[in-house]
């Protein structure tokens, strides 16, 4: 997908971070733009930027980890624009520590978000892609996904699932000679409320108890946040990404080393016949 201007997209996870600068890049590329998330009041902020900027923008509000929440987006976004060409499933939260420590209501919430939200996204979508000369889907993963380790090990299951989801499809896609493109976005540290997220949490997922404390973890990833990339420039980096028709849309080179170390690992542990 090379064109994007006269197009519609769906971003969800819109409310803020990556979310929102993919909305506003694609404003900005000449695309009409529907926006999801699950907290309005951070959605209708989206929705006010973009309609400032004279954007045409739909916000709905939505549950990634609900399949009849994110069919509604599917249908409003139809409804209301007749077509959809860019999908970004992009909404994510992170929770938990090990994963022997992580509860399970940590499983179930990051996993519902940031694995299922991206399943319900590709059932959703796909099929109206499907019926159009052109299309393409981006999955937010993390450079967490090709890595080791995580402090949370909710999350890098997660976005290791999301890689994995992500390169089935696009080689499903090519096998059946489909119009559609896909790509996985995966970023390092970015300035999101990604630690934030648990005040979106759901009551029926919170921990009975606040689990124990890493005053040190939370401090580091904290400053990583803080001294991370701009949403905007990952945005840039996307929109050149799917122009170019990359499956991976790395962000930042500096975990290049900790890669090439991590397959190299592998390959000198396959057996010699």
């Amino acid at each position: 997908m090379r064109e994007f201007a006269g197009r519609v997209a769906v971003i969800t996870g819109a409310g803020s971070g990556i979310g929102r600068a993919l909305a506003e890049k694609a404003a900005a590329e000449g695309m009409t733009v529907v926006i999801a998330d699950i907290d309005l009041a951070a959605l209708e902020e989206t929705e006010r930027i973009l309609k400032g900027e004279g954007a045409t923008a739909l916000a709905v509000q939505v549950d990634v980890a609900d399949p009849d929440s994110v069919d509604r987006l599917a249908r409003e976004a139809l409804d209301e624009y007749g077509a959809v060409h860019l999908v970004f499933n992009n909404a994510g939260v992170g929770a938990g520590t090990t994963v022997w420590e992580s509860s399970l209501a940590d499983w179930h919430w990051v996993l519902g978000v940031n694995l299922w939200g991206v399943i319900h996204g590709v059932r959703a979508f796909l099929p109206i892609l499907l019926q159009q000369d052109e299309g393409h889907v981006v999955n937010t993963a993390s450079v967490a996904g090709v890595l080791p380790y995580h402090p949370s090990g909710p999350y890098l299951v997660s976005k290791h699932a999301v890689v994995g989801l992500t390169e089935h499809l696009a080689v499903s896609l090519k096998q059946a000679n489909a119009p559609v493109g896909a790509s996985v976005l995966l970023p390092s540290w970015v300035r999101t409320n990604i630690l934030a997220s648990e005040e979106h949490r759901p009551a029926a997922l919170r921990n009975p108890a606040p689990p124990a404390s890493d005053d040190g973890t939370m401090a580091w990833m904290q400053q990583a946040v803080a001294s991370g990339m701009a949403p905007e420039q990952v945005a840039e980096r996307v929109f050149d990404g799917i122009r170019e028709g990359r499956l991976y849309l790395f962000t930042h080179p500096d975990h290049k080393n900790e890669l090439e170390q991590r397959y190299q690992a592998m390959l000198a542990s396959m057996p010699a016949r």
